[in-house]
């Protein structure tokens, strides 16, 4: 625990010399030199760029706004329906991830990186960099499509103050290359990686994490450049330094148990899983996290075993302002009552339509000793997200071996393989393994291998190709819940789930921005001042306008 909280500190100082909030500085933050030294270690810079990415509560907004409703996993607190669930155009909002990503970790990563170059003493340090660089860039290229790629973060190293917006299809072609240089950069034998805090500085299982990378960056183009994306994912399959096999390979994002604040302190500080904090609300016992029905309904019907560790019932009246304590479980009250439950349409926020409720027989029970529980209640019959999910020491997902499972079942499917394995059998352990990471993870009650067993045998894996690329991408779609960014790039490369708009739920009359779901977020408008050629350049590459509906590079459906 003590080499841990050394990372956390240097994270700190490193982000600390980054950070802005106010637009008059944002080219400014990124085009200066944040150090005037050398001296940063290049590690602390990694562990800065590791931890932002869940730690930045700022940008996290952005993911509980409109990512999970575009995802329709969450649905009813005012912050997901207000914007993603109501297609509300809000400039702001969905702009933290550019505004933020860029000048931070992306701008530490990037020095780090360039610092390192060449350096034989920081061949490994050089090579993690490179492989975390190029996730942090799919982060922004796959929310917002052309983006500033090989000028990113360059400002104050070759004095590029308006960096230009690479094509998409560049950008990924450049991924597999980074790729390509760390894979052959990496060597046990030198400098070891000390500000790690996702695998510790283990360069096997580094190498594994750029091999399994490199697998879901072929598949998201393998639509729209088929040849090229069966290449690279065989040249991942392939590899003798492998792809991730067990959970003991996923690349998870270590985070520490913190009291939640929606204070100023809280903005700067990267130690908590903010996305964790957020959802639990900054008045959570009035605006909750409610499931989705479209969620909800997936898992339910298909008699998911996960169903009740993701969904629970509760009564928040009671509940800490600070963490997710004292809330009153209700749900086998509820469920064994026969109590109607009412998950939140797409669209709908937790008061509409108003539900009917019931009388608890637990809380009357408690409102013996303490009168101010009412047990009349309402909203508490729609699904609320578990309160395992709600901690702040909730690990960030950035891959997980239960994802290259479905990968290379999807790659089966493709025909790309020549294995023993079947894509089925990828598929049923993918879903085996997506279902232990809840217990491994997130502290959920184990879901025993009879139920995994009873679960697939229901479930049937599809009779052909279509309805099997359904069934492993509803099953990615699940899998990354705790994983949004991955999700909502899944969910619009695959087509699958199919998700209908809330206007077919009957709340057409409030998307302002548009019947159908968005594919895109809009760039900053501040993009249009500060670095107005290549914004515009961007633009004509789209059509003209900065549409949500204009779809990526690799998002042919």
């Amino acid at each position: 625990m003590k080499k841990y909280k050394l990372y956390i500190t240097a994270a700190l100082v490193a982000s600390a010399i980054t950070f802005t909030s106010c637009s008059d500085d944002y080219m400014t933050s990124l085009n200066t030199d944040p150090s005037k030294a050398a001296t940063i270690d290049p590690n602390a810079q990694l562990t800065t760029g590791e931890l932002q990415v869940y730690g930045d509560i700022a940008m996290m907004e952005t993911v509980r706004s409109y990512l999970y409703a575009f995802n329709q996993q969450l649905m009813g607190c005012w912050n997901t329906t207000n914007y993603g669930g109501r297609h509300t155009v809000d400039n702001n909002e969905m702009t933290h991830v550019w505004q933020l990503l860029y000048p931070i970790a992306i701008k530490n990563v990037t020095d780090a990186e360039s610092r390192t170059h060449n350096d034989a003493s920081k061949t490994n340090i050089n090579a993690a960099l490179r492989v975390y660089r190029t996730y942090l860039m799919s982060v922004i290229s796959d929310i917002y499509g052309d983006a500033p790629y090989k000028e990113a973060g360059m400002g104050y190293i070759n004095g590029i103050a308006t960096p230009k917006f690479d094509k998409q299809e560049d950008i990924y072609s450049d991924f597999f290359a980074q790729l390509d240089t760390a894979l052959t950069q990496f060597d046990a034998s030198k400098d070891k990686i000390t500000g790690d805090v996702i695998y510790k500085g283990d360069i096997a299982k580094w190498k594994k994490f750029a091999n399994s990378l490199r697998m879901r960056y072929a598949m998201r183009i393998s639509d729209v450049a088929p040849e090229l994306a069966k290449t690279e994912f065989l040249k991942a399959a392939n590899d003798p330094n492998g792809v991730m096999e067990s959970s003991s390979e996923d690349a998870l994002i270590k985070y520490i148990n913190v009291s939640f604040s929606f204070g100023s302190e809280a903005y700067v500080d990267y130690r908590a899983n903010r996305i964790s904090q957020l959802l639990f609300g900054n008045d959570p016992s009035n605006n909750p996290s409610y499931i989705c029905s479209t969620f909800y309904n997936q898992m339910k019907n298909t008699n998911d075993p996960r169903t009740y560790r993701i969904a629970r019932f509760y009564y928040d009246g009671l509940m800490s302002a600070t963490g997710p304590d004292n809330r009153v479980d209700l749900t086998d009250e509820i469920l064994n009552g026969g109590v109607k439950v009412e998950p939140r349409d797409p669209g709908a926020y937790s008061w509409e339509p108003w539900p009917a409720g019931y009388k608890s027989t637990i809380l009357t029970e408690m409102a013996k000793s303490n009168s101010k529980i009412d047990p009349n209640l309402a909203r508490e019959v729609e699904p609320k997200l578990a309160t395992n999910f709600l901690k702040a020491e909730n690990p960030g997902v950035v891959m997980t071996s239960a994802e290259v499972d479905f990968l290379m079942a999807e790659a089966g499917v493709k025909g790309w393989l020549q294995s023993s394995i079947s894509a089925e059998d990828y598929y049923k352990s993918g879903v085996r393994k997506a279902m232990q990471f809840l217990s491994d993870n997130y502290g959920c009650d184990p879901i025993s291998s009879s139920e995994i067993d009873t679960y697939l045998a229901n479930n049937d894996f599809g009779h052909t190709a279509e309805k099997q690329k359904e069934a492993i991408n509803v099953q990615a779609w699940i899998l990354h819940f705790t994983n949004p960014f991955e999700c909502w790039a899944n969910v619009r490369r695959s087509g699958y789930p199919r998700m209908k708009s809330p206007a077919d739920y009957g709340f057409g009359q409030f998307l302002t921005g548009g019947t159908e779901i968005p594919v895109r977020l809009c760039y900053p408008v501040l993009e249009s001042s500060y670095n107005k050629v290549n914004y515009q350049e961007a633009l004509d590459r789209m059509g003209g306008t900065d549409d949500w509906h204009t779809h990526v590079w690799w998002d042919v459906k």
